[in-house]
Protein backbone atom coordinates (compact mmCIF):
# COMPACT_ATOMS: atom_id res chain seq x y z
CA UNK A 1 0.00 0.00 0.00
CA UNK A 2 1.34 3.41 -0.85
CA UNK A 3 1.65 5.61 2.54
CA UNK A 4 1.70 9.22 2.56
CA UNK A 5 2.63 11.09 5.71
CA UNK A 6 2.48 15.16 6.49
CA UNK A 7 4.32 17.14 8.69
CA UNK A 8 4.98 20.70 9.14
CA UNK A 9 1.96 22.51 10.32
CA UNK A 10 1.83 24.52 13.14
CA UNK A 11 0.39 28.15 13.97
CA UNK A 12 2.07 31.37 12.38
CA UNK A 13 1.23 34.61 12.33
CA UNK A 14 0.16 36.67 9.42
CA UNK A 15 3.09 37.13 6.86
CA UNK A 16 4.58 34.37 8.12
CA UNK A 17 6.14 31.29 6.88
CA UNK A 18 5.48 27.47 7.36
CA UNK A 19 7.15 23.99 4.81
CA UNK A 20 4.83 20.89 4.80
CA UNK A 21 6.61 18.00 3.90
CA UNK A 22 5.03 14.80 2.52
CA UNK A 23 7.06 11.63 2.63
CA UNK A 24 5.66 8.88 0.69
CA UNK A 25 6.13 5.05 1.37
CA UNK A 26 5.59 2.13 -0.94
CA UNK A 27 6.44 3.80 -4.25
CA UNK A 28 9.21 5.87 -5.71
CA UNK A 29 8.15 9.05 -5.71
CA UNK A 30 8.39 10.24 -8.85
CA UNK A 31 6.38 7.64 -10.64
CA UNK A 32 3.05 10.10 -8.98
CA UNK A 33 2.24 13.13 -8.99
CA UNK A 34 2.10 15.06 -5.70
CA UNK A 35 -0.94 17.12 -4.55
CA UNK A 36 -1.75 19.77 -2.07
CA UNK A 37 -5.36 20.33 -0.59
CA UNK A 38 -6.71 22.29 1.93
CA UNK A 39 -10.09 21.42 3.60
CA UNK A 40 -10.65 24.98 5.82
CA UNK A 41 -14.19 25.15 8.31
CA UNK A 42 -17.36 25.46 6.32
CA UNK A 43 -14.92 25.18 2.62
CA UNK A 44 -14.89 22.27 0.11
CA UNK A 45 -11.34 20.92 -0.10
CA UNK A 46 -9.37 22.94 -2.17
CA UNK A 47 -6.34 22.19 -4.59
CA UNK A 48 -3.56 24.50 -3.60
CA UNK A 49 -0.44 22.79 -5.64
CA UNK A 50 0.78 19.46 -7.67
CA UNK A 51 3.78 18.50 -8.77
CA UNK A 52 3.56 15.67 -11.86
CA UNK A 53 5.11 12.85 -12.05
CA UNK A 54 8.25 12.08 -13.20
CA UNK A 55 8.96 15.85 -15.67
CA UNK A 56 7.84 17.43 -11.95
CA UNK A 57 5.86 20.34 -13.58
CA UNK A 58 4.41 22.22 -11.03
CA UNK A 59 1.26 23.50 -10.55
CA UNK A 60 -0.48 26.34 -8.21
CA UNK A 61 -3.73 27.57 -6.98
CA UNK A 62 -4.37 31.69 -7.95
CA UNK A 63 -4.88 32.39 -4.71
CA UNK A 64 -1.31 30.98 -3.90
CA UNK A 65 0.89 31.81 -7.15
CA UNK A 66 3.78 33.89 -5.63
CA UNK A 67 3.90 32.53 -2.37
CA UNK A 68 3.77 29.40 -1.87
CA UNK A 69 6.20 26.96 -3.93
CA UNK A 70 6.02 23.15 -4.66
CA UNK A 71 9.34 21.01 -4.88
CA UNK A 72 10.82 17.25 -4.38
CA UNK A 73 13.42 15.38 -3.34
CA UNK A 74 13.16 12.07 -4.94
CA UNK A 75 16.68 10.85 -2.57
CA UNK A 76 14.27 11.68 0.09
CA UNK A 77 11.04 9.79 -1.08
CA UNK A 78 9.44 13.93 0.09
CA UNK A 79 7.11 16.61 -2.16
CA UNK A 80 7.14 20.22 0.34
CA UNK A 81 5.49 22.90 -0.02
CA UNK A 82 7.12 26.06 0.89
CA UNK A 83 4.02 28.76 2.05
CA UNK A 84 5.41 32.37 2.38
CA UNK A 85 3.19 35.42 3.57
CA UNK A 86 0.58 33.40 5.24
CA UNK A 87 -2.92 35.08 5.62
CA UNK A 88 -5.82 34.03 7.53
CA UNK A 89 -7.52 32.56 4.46
CA UNK A 90 -5.02 29.63 4.11
CA UNK A 91 -5.47 28.27 7.50
CA UNK A 92 -7.58 24.53 6.89
CA UNK A 93 -6.40 21.43 7.33
CA UNK A 94 -3.27 20.42 4.72
CA UNK A 95 -3.42 16.93 3.21
CA UNK A 96 -1.23 15.77 0.55
CA UNK A 97 -2.23 12.81 -2.25
CA UNK A 98 -1.25 11.01 -4.99
CA UNK A 99 -2.12 10.39 -8.51
CA UNK A 100 -0.94 7.52 -10.89
CA UNK A 101 -0.89 9.18 -14.03
CA UNK A 102 -2.87 8.59 -16.37
CA UNK A 103 -4.06 12.15 -18.17
CA UNK A 104 -1.23 12.84 -20.37
CA UNK A 105 -1.40 16.86 -20.94
CA UNK A 106 -4.38 16.88 -19.56
CA UNK A 107 -3.88 16.58 -16.42
CA UNK A 108 -2.75 20.83 -16.40
CA UNK A 109 -6.95 20.85 -16.28
CA UNK A 110 -7.32 18.72 -13.72
CA UNK A 111 -4.81 18.21 -11.20
CA UNK A 112 -6.89 20.10 -8.32
CA UNK A 113 -10.06 17.84 -8.21
CA UNK A 114 -9.06 15.71 -5.26
CA UNK A 115 -11.85 13.24 -7.01
CA UNK A 116 -8.38 12.18 -9.10
CA UNK A 117 -5.89 11.51 -6.54
CA UNK A 118 -5.53 7.53 -5.30
CA UNK A 119 -3.96 8.01 -2.01
CA UNK A 120 -4.25 10.37 0.64
CA UNK A 121 -2.32 11.15 3.91
CA UNK A 122 -3.95 11.78 7.31
CA UNK A 123 -3.09 15.59 7.09
CA UNK A 124 -1.63 18.44 9.17
CA UNK A 125 -2.97 21.40 10.49
CA UNK A 126 -2.05 25.03 9.66
CA UNK A 127 -3.88 28.23 11.33
CA UNK A 128 -2.44 31.76 10.28
CA UNK A 129 -3.62 34.14 13.39
CA UNK A 130 -2.50 37.01 14.82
Amino acid sequence: QLQLVESGGGLVQPGGSLTLSCTVSGSTLDDYSIGWFRQAPEKEREGVSCISAGNGITYYAESVKGRFTISRDNAKNTVYLQMNNLNPEDTGFSLCAAEQPRYGPTWRIVWDRSVEYEYWGQGTQVTVSS
